[in-house]
């Protein structure tokens, strides 16, 4: 990567409130002096949501490609039909469409590398479906897209950063889904990405328990005693700093989770429920173990809001931030790792706490 940092959006739903959370972070022209701003989306559409807005301030200029976007300015790709209609806080077909097109676009520049990172803006996973986007969702599909053996959708915030186990998973699956050599592939790329990705050297991750209290010595489930503390004690054997498992309910109601550099929760609920409920929809969506950084806003269409000028922006200028010092943090991790500097032992992480301060309670 050479020059200033170029961040592809996908533009979302072109009902929902992706197109407003967009203009509102993009106009702010202190976003041109840290980044090139690329929307593959529609110029039609964005003058529409900018209408309904009312705002007269905003004009990013058409191109053809991102190679074509090098100034200090905000530029936007169309990628859907030109007789795109938009039908405000409606979910339908046309949309779908559109969401797809631009998603597609969009991941092609990042393979290719005319984009440095992607924030995609939110979908509606049902009309989005589609002959070549049969997912549960973005990260399902730039893993296959890139085809990455395993990914991990975690969600970070000042506050917390949460990977997940299970991601789009029903509940009806997870005992089955969830697996000892799950667990730890999900570990080792959450510690890879707390060192690549955050700069965090020797990371402590902490590892909730699946059933009520960790199972509670396994009198109400035996998934903590045969798969999850068996895939702690694998992970520690290849260095990784895990501990656990914790009962979730008293891990966050004690706040536990501010003795940690991250939290791997078993599935979607039990991480994003506490997670959005602290960030306080300052929260960010990352995938990580891409080779691509890509990052979104931690929330979805918004239908009931589309169109209101009251949809709150900070998620989604959280997530640009957030891929931008991805990308740099990336870059620094090659160079060092290209360059190494003998560096003298010190405590993991430069924490107070021992392994055992670190280990979960007899409390529940």
């Amino acid at each position: 990567m050479s020059g200033k940092i170029k961040i592809g959006i996908s533009h979302g739903d072109v009902n929902g409130i992706s197109y407003e959370v967009i203009i509102k972070t993009l106009m702010d022209s202190r976003m041109n002096e840290i980044c090139i701003p690329v929307i593959f989306g529609s110029p039609k559409v964005l003058a529409y949501h900018r209408k309904a807005l009312d705002i007269d301030n905003f004009s990013p200029t058409s191109v053809n490609s991102p190679d074509e976007a090098k100034g200090n300015r905000v530029y936007v790709i169309n990628c859907v039909d030109d007789n795109i209609r938009v039908e405000l806080g409606k979910s339908t077909e046309s949309a779908g469409i559109a969401s797809f097109d631009a998603l597609k676009a969009a991941t092609d520049a990042l393979k290719t590398e005319k984009i440095d990172a992607l924030i995609t803006g939110p979908v509606n996973k049902q009309n989005i479906q589609h002959s070549e986007f049969n997912y549960s969702g973005h990260t399902e599909y730039l893993q296959a897209r890139f085809r990455a053996e395993e990914v991990l959708m975690l969600m970070v915030s000042d506050l917390l950063k949460v990977g997940l186990v299970a991601g789009h998973v029903p509940i009806s699956k997870l005992s089955s889904f969830i697996t000892t050599d799950l667990i730890v592939e999900k570990l080792e790329i959450l510690s890879q990405s707390l060192l690549m990705d955050f700069g965090i050297r020797n990371p402590h991750i902490a590892v909730l328990g699946l059933n009520p209290h960790a199972g509670e010595d396994g009198l109400l489930g035996k998934e903590e005693q045969e798969v999850i503390i068996p895939a702690i004690e694998q992970a520690k054997k290849s260095n990784i700093s895990a501990f656990g498992p914790f009962p979730a309910d008293g891990f966050f109601g004690a706040g536990r989770f501010a003795r940690f550099d991250a939290v791997l929760a078993m599935y979607h609920d039990q991480g994003l429920a506490p997670f959005k409920a602290l960030s306080m929809g300052n929260g960010v969506n990352f995938t990580a173990g891409l080779p691509s950084v890509r990052t979104s806003p931690a929330h979805g269409t918004a239908f009931d809001l589309a169109g209101k000028n009251k949809a709150s922006s900070d998620s989604f200028r959280n997530a640009m931030y957030l891929a931008i010092d991805i990308v740099r943090n990336r870059e620094l991790y090659k160079e060092i790792t290209r360059n190494p500097l003998p560096v003298e032992k010190t405590t993991s992480g430069g924490r107070d706490e021992t392994p055992e301060d670190l280990e979960p309670s007899s409390e529940t």
